[in-house]
């Protein structure tokens, strides 16, 4: 394993049975990225994730955090992990300020003045009973718990749920703020923007199989662009849009559409031999990738 590497997975395998699980997951993470993970509910995520964690045991494979076995250092690597579970326990009868007091006296730190400035910035009132929060403000009470030993890897489970656009916004810029300092970060989430604005590379789970996995830059360059005109006159070098990479091509009177993977620029110079009097060209987005990866 790479030094630089914070996590690697070897043929990490969890087989339920009846194609339930995961399989093969090859994949390694390098120190200071912000990975997203990708799927519909029930597409592996969660399972993947409780693999890291060791709170299930694989069916085979590896998985190896800070060059640990993460099953054989299991409670090592958790005193070093930031994790917010897709589930939160139930903590009746106490306060949030409680909770956090009490996990940070078990990971034996003192961080009561992190917590307070991230109760502040989530807008969290420590002194409520913890039952009778609501969805969102116990999902900062997650949140706070997995951020306030400034772990160096931060996995989170469908972190934005129940949160409101102004928490989002703040828990952008606690991830921007710990890979700024040094911190690995796994997102996983099935709301595709919360991965496109914050993650610098992406995996997509599909069927618990790892099947598209790259950076950011990576898919931006390989989607498709879908590009529609209208012209004055007919439209006659279809093979020569072909040729320039088009695929998809629909032709219409003086109205085309079509299709190009990647850069658009031989097929523009294409439509420039018209006198074209609209154009309109746009990229498809994340969630439409994810889409087309799923209906394969």
């Amino acid at each position: 394993m790479s030094i630089n590497n914070v996590i690697e997975c070897s043929n990490l395998t969890k087989d339920y049975g009846s194609g339930h699980g995961v399989f093969n997951i090859n994949l390694t993470i390098p120190e200071g990225e912000v990975f997203g993970l990708i799927g519909a509910n029930g597409a592996g995520k969660s399972t993947f994730i409780k693999l890291l964690m060791d709170l299930i045991n694989p069916t085979s494979g590896k998985a190896r955090i800070f060059n640990l076995d993460a099953q054989k250092n299991s409670i090592e690597l958790k005193s070093r992990i930031g994790y917010l579970p897709g589930e939160l326990m139930q903590f009746p009868g106490v306060t949030a300020g409680y909770i956090l007091n009490l996990l940070m006296n078990i990971r034996k730190i003192d961080a009561k003045y992190y917590i307070d400035e991230l109760a502040d910035r989530m807008q969290l009132d420590l002194t409520r009973k913890f039952q009778d929060l609501s969805h969102g403000n116990k999902q900062k009470v997650g949140l706070i718990q997995a951020f306030m030993h400034k772990p160096r890897l931060l996995i989170l489970d469908e972190p934005t749920l129940g949160l409101d656009p102004i928490i989002q916004r703040e828990l952008k810029k606690l991830i921007q703020e710990s890979t700024s300092n040094g911190a690995t970060i796994i997102l996983s989430s099935h709301i595709l923007t919360d991965v496109e604005s914050v993650c610098s590379r992406i995996g997509l789970i599909n069927d618990g199989r790892l099947v598209k996995d790259g950076t950011m830059a990576e898919l931006k360059k390989s989607r498709s662009h879908i590009v529609k005109a209208h012209m004055i006159g007919a439209f006659s070098s279809k093979e020569e849009l072909e040729d320039a990479g088009a695929h998809n091509i629909k032709i219409d009177g003086q109205e085309i559409s079509f299709e190009v993977q990647g850069e658009i620029d031989q097929a523009i110079k294409v439509l420039a031999k018209y006198e074209v009097i609209e154009l309109d060209s746009r990229e498809l987005s994340l969630e439409e990738v994810f889409f087309t990866e799923v209906e394969k």
